[in-house]
C-alpha cells in the first residue's frame, strides 16, 4: 500500500489549469475538490499512522474518495 497522498492535480496533470480554473469559478466543483482534499489528508494521516482509524472506517471514507473522485474527473470531461 502507498503512503502517498493522491493529489487529484497529480491523478489528473492533463486538467491542471481547469482545475484551478473550475476551483475558482464554480462552487460545486470547489466543494467537491474541498472534501476529496480533506477525506484524502484522513486517509493519509491513517496510513501513517499519524491518526489511525478503524478499519471499517477506514474503508468507508475510501469508498468515498473514490466517488469524490469520479465526480471531479466528470466536470473535468465536461459533465455538470
Amino acid at each position: 500500500m502507498s503512503h502517498t497522498p493522491h493529489e487529484i492535480a497529480d491523478d489528473f496533470p492533463e486538467f491542471a489549469e481547469k482545475i484551478h480554473e473550475l476551483k475558482i469559478n464554480n462552487t460545486h466543483f470547489a466543494r467537491l475538490m474541498e472534501e476529496y482534499h480533506d477525506l484524502n489528508r484522513k486517509i493519509h494521516r491513517a496510513e501513517t499512522n499519524v491518526e489511525p482509524l478503524e478499519e471499517l472506517y477506514e474503508g468507508e471514507i475510501r469508498k468515498k474518495r473514490a466517488d469524490l473522485k469520479d465526480q471531479i474527473y466528470h466536470v473535468l470531461r465536461g459533465g455538470a
